[in-house]
């Protein structure tokens, strides 16, 4: 017999969509994925999420999350989902061989920040290197830190970093931004913004923290060393939808669209979180989303039952 609620995710918006869901008696299983618990389990100290005046960690923020989502009888299976069938009801999801039935599906995959690849960035993430200005702008009060991109959200990510920093280094591989004229001008016009033109990240130096980077004059391939406290990724995310191929409309950058609520193009599916807002991208906003999809279906479930 089909499940009636079948969540793939398990980062703020799944989790939240699960509590949501088996508090109305749904019975939800949730595919949570072997990294579970989302971009906030690459986080150190989270102290924008509401209820935590000290802060939290962000695996311990996930973790209760995660367990609150137990308590009230959501099954969890902890594998990534291989394939997808949404074609007809009820839904299909594999994990492997063992085939996932459900009347109604709730997508939360999430997007997944891109990232250099270069020394020390992974060693050091949440220690010195983020991908979130809005989340981590205010551990760097005072501070020197580079924003690496050359698009809207890097001269975003590079604006909202003055209000903390003392100076704001842009690293960019080109001679001229890709952003927008009016987010280039606005980041090339401020006092706190410098930019380093045709150069890239070679490595990001530090032990326990940030200590500077190493970058690479992409035209001499000379290698100047940068002492910092902080780097900011602004290359761009890449949502987490390769799984489900074409079975439903997406933008051109793969992000699920949906319609007024969260359902999808595809009637019984929803989603939410970061696989669907490529603006927000915080904890309590796909929190909030992952509350509204497990209603929508809610409701659209009591409707399909008459």
């Amino acid at each position: 017999m089909a499940d009636q609620v079948l969540i793939v995710g398990s980062g703020p918006a799944g989790i939240t969509a699960a509590i949501y869901a088996a508090r109305a008696d749904l019975k939800p299983v949730m595919i949570e994925g072997f990294q579970r618990g989302g971009q906030l389990m690459l986080t150190t100290d989270v102290e924008n999420y509401p209820g935590f005046p000290d802060g939290i960690m962000g695996p311990e923020l996930m973790e209760q999350f995660r367990k609150q989502a137990e308590r009230f009888g959501t099954r969890i299976i902890t594998s990534d989902v291989t394939k997808v069938d949404f074609s007809s009801r009820p839904f299909k999801a594999w994990v492997g061989d063992d085939l996932f039935e459900a009347e109604s599906v709730i997508i939360s995959t999430g997007a997944s920040a891109r990232w250099l690849g270069v020394t020390g960035e992974e060693k050091l993430r949440g220690y010195g290197v983020s991908a979130c200005a809005t989340c981590d702008g205010f551990f760097f009060r005072d501070k020197e830190i580079a924003v690496v991109g050359g698009g809207d959200s890097a001269m975003e990510e590079a604006l909202f970093l003055t209000k903390f920093a003392s100076r704001v280094t842009i690293i960019h591989r080109r001679d001229e931004f890709r952003a927008s004229k009016i987010m280039a001008n606005r980041a090339l016009e401020h006092p706190k913004i410098e930019v380093v033109w045709n150069s890239t990240v070679d490595e990001i130096v530090g032990s326990d923290a940030v200590t500077g980077i190493k970058v690479r004059n992409v035209e001499t391939d000379v290698v100047t060393d940068l002492s910092l406290d902080g780097v900011f990724v602004a290359i761009g995310h890449d949502p987490n939808t390769e799984v489900f191929g074409d079975q439903m409309e997406t933008d051109e950058k793969g992000y699920i669209l949906i319609g007024e609520n969260t359902m999808t193009s595809v009637e019984g599916v929803f989603a939410a979180g970061d696989v669907v807002d490529k603006v927000y991208r915080q904890a309590i906003t796909a929190a909030g989303m992952g509350c509204e999809a497990a209603i929508d279906a809610e409701r659209w479930l009591e409707a399909q039952h008459g």
